[in-house]
């Protein structure tokens, strides 16, 4: 779902209307109280300040009423609303909509076109192909995760080969103190998908020794499977303690180096693009610019057959009926509708709702609750068919658009999908973002000009030019994707020159 905008409109009107069906208009900019606007052929007198981004009423709203933005349900108006006034948290209220299976027809892939785009990748021996080069040293537990830091560390200053891209560390807090079962199978494969990942050369698991989430699973011990060629597993009660672990680490990551030094990047097709989706920070222009852009985007990489990842199950919240119609099977419908279910199940457990989701940023942003955030976030995902659902850092499997369950919470939904096997994220943001991630570069995009100039050293992409009047959402979406293909051929993201690397698995279950 694209949301247009129209750029003469846009350029000499203050407020934005976004579907003839929408009951508020959106601020482009601050709007003084007593101002006229022309919105859709009508004219309306502000009551109040409208401060950017925020909601105008455009119609008369009774009170119990439902109130539209981008032609769907946001709330239920709490109070009698005028045209001309400020609709946010003082007059719309929250309330959780049934979610109904809907019928699915069975519809057929998104359709590919021929295409010459490509970029320099690592092909992997399994198909995948790497848009980085890294050695990893990642923690089984986090009481290995101080000398993973220390061992990836070490190597500062060290020439490497010149596509080798360094050395990183995946220190983390979990691994022990957790029930078995789900959680730590959750866990498992996680750490399994960071280690065997098309971004990784080789890798270290590293473990204390007597934590629950044991080393043996990831080497081939126990059964799991054989060990990876270039995976080594060490514990600091074998090896030494903290000093003596990092020697031997040493000793095992010059090998791997040397292995490294004969891999080069090749060219590739755009197909081996595998797009990891996520938004944070969000404010009412992410979904008018940054998500909608980006969602041309990603119909322009289903086109060429490469994959694009939709995470953030607590942000389709309110949306998923979109996104359940283009299931291309009533399957897949059910298996998205369950991840929304199994969700307010968890949710319940903790007495929350979807409804915490919306951070204070996010509401001084003019996002009032969940169903208004959720619907401007689903833009990200384009218009293609929904192929497959994925549970948390579940190995990604098939091309098109898939959908991840994740948590909304941006450094524990990136890994999900740093674990699914996505080689790429980009990573929209309206009050601003510095996050990032070790072995995978993420392109930031922001939804507004005035986070994008206050964040200029964080922020890669502006699509604050599309509520500006000055780009339309095709022109946004063919630079970012135009831009992915550069970062997938070596060039660096602004997260990535800063050092960002955020990880945080998902602990779903109690600390024992």
């Amino acid at each position: 779902m694209l949301y247009e905008i129209e750029s003469q409109a846009a350029a000499h009107n203050p407020a934005i209307l976004l579907h003839t069906d929408d009951t508020v208009a959106i601020a482009r900019k601050n709007i003084e109280a007593g101002r006229d606007l022309e919105i859709h052929g009508v004219m309306v007198r502000t009551l109040a300040p409208i401060p950017a981004g925020h909601k105008v009423a455009i119609r008369s709203i009774r009170a119990g009423d439902p109130v539209y933005r981008y032609g769907n349900v946001i709330g239920f108006a709490t109070a009698a609303i005028e045209p001309g006034e400020h609709v946010h948290v003082h007059n719309l209220g929250y309330q959780e909509l049934d979610t109904a299976e809907i019928a699915v027809a069975e519809k057929p892939s998104s359709q590919r076109v021929a295409s010459s785009e490509t970029f320099l990748g690592y092909q992997r021996a399994d198909g995948r192909v790497g848009t980085r080069n890294y050695i990893a040293v990642v923690a089984a537990s986090n009481c290995a995760a101080h000398t993973a830091e220390l061992i990836a560390e070490s190597f500062a200053g060290t020439t490497l080969p010149e596509n080798l891209d360094g050395i990183v560390a995946f220190p983390h807090g979990e691994g022990c103190g957790q029930a078995m079962g789900a959680d730590t199978e959750q866990l498992q494969r996680t750490l399994e998908g960071v280690l065997d990942h098309p971004n990784v050369s080789a890798a270290l698991i590293l473990g204390l020794g007597c934590e629950v989430n044991q080393i043996d699973h990831y080497l081939g011990r126990n059964g799991s499977g054989p060990t990876p060629a270039a995976l080594h597993g060490l514990t600091l009660q074998t090896s030494g303690g903290t000093r003596g672990t990092v020697e031997a680490a040493r000793k095992q990551i010059f090998e791997f180096i040397d292995r490294a030094a004969a891999e080069k990047r090749t060219e590739m097709p755009a197909s081996k693009l595998v797009l990891g989706l996520n938004c944070g920070g969000s404010d009412s222009f992410s979904g008018i610019t940054a998500n909608p852009a980006l969602g041309y985007c990603c119909d322009l990489i289903v086109e060429r057959g490469g994959t694009v990842v939709l995470a953030e199950t607590t942000e389709i919240f309110g949306a998923e009926h979109l996104l359940m119609r283009r299931a291309r099977s009533a399957e897949v419908a059910r298996q998205l509708l369950g991840c929304v279910e199994k969700y307010k199940i968890y949710l319940r457990q903790f007495g929350g709702s979807f409804n915490d989701n919306p951070s204070p940023g996010n509401k001084e942003g003019g996002l009032t609750n969940i169903l208004e955030k959720s619907l401007g976030a689903v833009a990200k995902a384009g218009t293609s068919t929904l192929e497959d659902v994925l549970d948390y850092s579940e190995r990604i499997r098939k091309p098109g658009f898939v959908f991840m369950n994740t948590p909304g919470y941006d450094p524990v939904s990136i890994t999900g999908l740093a674990a699914g096997g996505v080689n790429l994220i980009a990573f929209t943001t309206g009050r601003g973002s510095a996050i990032g991630f070790p072995s995978i570069p993420v392109l930031k995009i922001a939804s507004n000009s005035n986070t994008y100039r206050r964040m200029t050293g964080n922020m890669d992409i502006n699509a604050g030019r599309i509520a500006d009047g000055d780009a339309t959402v095709e022109q946004v979406g063919r630079e970012i994707f135009e831009t992915l293909l550069r970062v997938a051929s070596g060039a660096r993201t602004h997260a990535e020159e800063l050092g960002h690397h955020e990880f945080s698995p998902w602990r779903i279950g109690p600390v024992l």
